[in-house]
C-alpha cells in the first residue's frame, strides 16, 4: 500500500488557483479529486431507537433477557460496545425496537455525537439512532468519519432541557467520501490503531488490578517480605506526622505558575509561591473527600481546605502512610464527614486515622515496591495517552484526503 502527502496547508487556501494538483475545492473544503461529497442520509439508513411507553421509567417492562443500551453505554464504550446498563422484557420489547449486532449506534440526545458498534442484539431509546451503511460505504471507516465531527455535530445541537440533535440536522450532513477501496484502507489504518489502544487499556486496568492485590497483601501484613519479621503496632496519624491545611485561595493560582498548587480536586493548579519544601501527603477536605491523595516531596503550596500531612516521625516512612490513606481511608472518611452542603472532612478525622505499621525498613521496602508499580502504570498510561494523540492526528489527514493511502 503506498501513502501518497500533498504537504499543503488546506485550510489557508484562498482561491481555486491555489488548489493542488489532484484535488478540488467543495462545499466542505478541499479533498482528493476521486472523492465525492455526499449527504450522510444519502450514504447510510438512519433509523431512530424507540421506546414509546409511558411513564419512560415503568418497572413493567425492564428486568428481561434484552439488552436495551442508552446514550452513556455508547459514550463509555470507546467505540466498541460490549456491555449494556438496562434491559427489557418481552412487554418492554413490543413498545421498543431490537437491532441486530454489529449495529452502528450513534448517540442524539445529552451526549452528542457518540457512536459506538454493539458485539450483541439490542433496543434502544429514541435518544439513539442505528446507522446502517449502503452498500459502498465501509462501516468502520463510517464510524471514524461520524467520531471525527463530534465537535460539529454538538454545535448543530439544539439546547433544550438537554441537547438534542434530529435526523433532519443528520439526514442532510455532509461527508467526503472516498471511493471504496481508499475507505477500507483508512478503516484499517485506523481499527489497528484502536487495536493497540484497546491492549494498553486492557494491560493498565490488569496491572492496576495486581497493585490493589499487592496494597491488600503488603499493607496488612498478610503476606510478609523476605527478610522480615516482628509485630506490626497500631499506629495514629496524628502521633506519627503533623496534620494542617493551607492559607491559599482558587483565586492565587497563576496559570504559568512556578510551583505546584494542591486544591480541592484530582488537578494541580499552579502558583508562583511555595509554603512548604519537603515530603508532604496533600487530602482535599471538600470535593472527592476520601478518594483523592497526592504525594509530593518538594516545594508546593496549598489550599486553605486542603489538608498537608508532613513532618514525619523518624520511624514512619511518608509514601507508605501514602499508600495506607489510599487503602483505607475513604471507608473512615465517609463515616466522619460533616454533612452540609458539600460534605467535609475535619482535622479529628486525620488525627485519629489508625493504620498498622512494621519497622521503618519494612515500610519503605513496601512503600518501594507499590512505588515501582505505579511508575510502571503510569508509563504505559503515557504511552497509551500518545498513541491515541497519534490516532487524532492520523484522523485528521486520513479522513480529510490530506495524506492518502492508495
Amino acid at each position: 500500500m503506498a501513502v501518497e502527502e500533498a504537504a499543503v496547508d488546506y485550510s489557508a487556501l484562498g482561491t481555486k488557483h491555489d488548489v493542488p494538483p489532484g484535488y478540488k475545492r467543495t462545499e466542505i473544503g478541499v479533498i482528493p479529486e476521486d472523492w465525492a461529497v455526499r449527504y450522510l442520509g444519502d450514504i447510510a439508513l438512519l433509523e431512530r431507537g424507540k421506546f414509546s411507553a409511558r411513564p419512560r421509567n415503568d418497572p413493567k417492562f425492564f428486568g428481561g433477557d434484552i439488552p436495551f443500551i442508552q446514550t452513556g453505554d455508547v459514550t463509555n464504550s470507546n467505540g466498541s460496545i460490549i456491555s449494556y446498563s438496562q434491559t427489557l422484557n418481552d412487554e418492554g420489547l413490543r413498545v421498543s425496537k431490537l437491532f441486530p449486532r454489529n449495529t452502528l449506534f450513534f448517540t442524539i440526545a445529552a451526549n452528542i455525537g457518540d457512536v459506538g458498534v454493539a458485539s450483541f442484539e439490542t433496543a434502544c431509546p429514541d435518544s439513539l439512532i442505528a446507522i446502517f451503511p449502503k452498500p459502498n460505504v465501509e462501516k468502520r471507516w463510517l464510524f471514524n468519519a461520524l467520531r471525527s465531527q463530534k465537535k460539529k455535530f454538538e454545535g448543530l445541537a439544539t439546547q433544550n432541557a438537554q441537547l438534542n440533535i434530529n435526523l433532519e440536522k443528520l439526514n442532510p450532513y455532509l461527508l467526503a467520501l472516498p471511493p471504496l477501496p481508499e475507505q477500507r484502507a483508512i478503516a484499517a489504518a485506523l481499527s489497528d490503531l484502536d487495536a493497540l489502544i484497546a491492549a494498553l487499556d486492557k494491560l493498565i486496568a490488569k496491572k492496576r488490578a495486581i497493585k490493589t492485590a499487592a496494597m491488600q497483601q503488603l499493607l496488612t501484613g498478610k503476606q510478609r517480605l523476605p527478610g522480615f519479621e516482628g509485630e506490626w503496632e497500631v499506629k495514629r496519624l496524628g502521633d506519627v506526622s503533623v496534620v494542617k491545611t493551607g492559607k491559599k485561595n482558587n483565586e492565587d493560582k497563576a496559570e504559568d505558575g512556578k510551583y505546584p498548587f494542591f486544591v480541592r480536586s484530582q488537578t494541580v493548579e499552579r502558583i508562583n509561591t511555595y509554603s512548604f519544601d519537603g515530603e508532604a501527603i496533600l487530602v482535599p477536605g471538600e470535593g472527592g473527600i476520601g478518594s483523592i491523595f497526592h504525594y509530593v516531596n518538594g516545594k508546593f503550596d496549598y489550599h486553605q481546605r486542603v489538608y498537608k500531612i508532613s513532618n514525619f516521625a523518624a520511624d514512619t516512612n511518608g509514601k507508605f502512610i501514602y499508600y495506607c490513606l489510599l487503602q483505607t481511608f475513604n471507608k473512615q472518611a465517609m463515616r466522619n464527614s460533616v454533612k452540609a452542603t458539600v460534605d467535609s472532612l475535619r482535622l479529628p478525622t486525620f488525627i485519629e486515622f489508625e493504620f498498622l505499621a512494621p519497622c521503618f525498613d519494612e515500610q519503605q521496602a513496601i512503600a518501594t515496591i507499590l512505588s515501582d508499580m505505579d511508575a510502571e502504570i503510569t508509563t504505559l498510561e503515557a504511552r497509551r495517552d500518545k498513541t491515541q494523540a497519534i490516532k487524532q492526528g492520523m484522523m485528521q489527514e486520513l479522513l480529510t484526503g490530506r495524506i492518502r493511502l492508495v
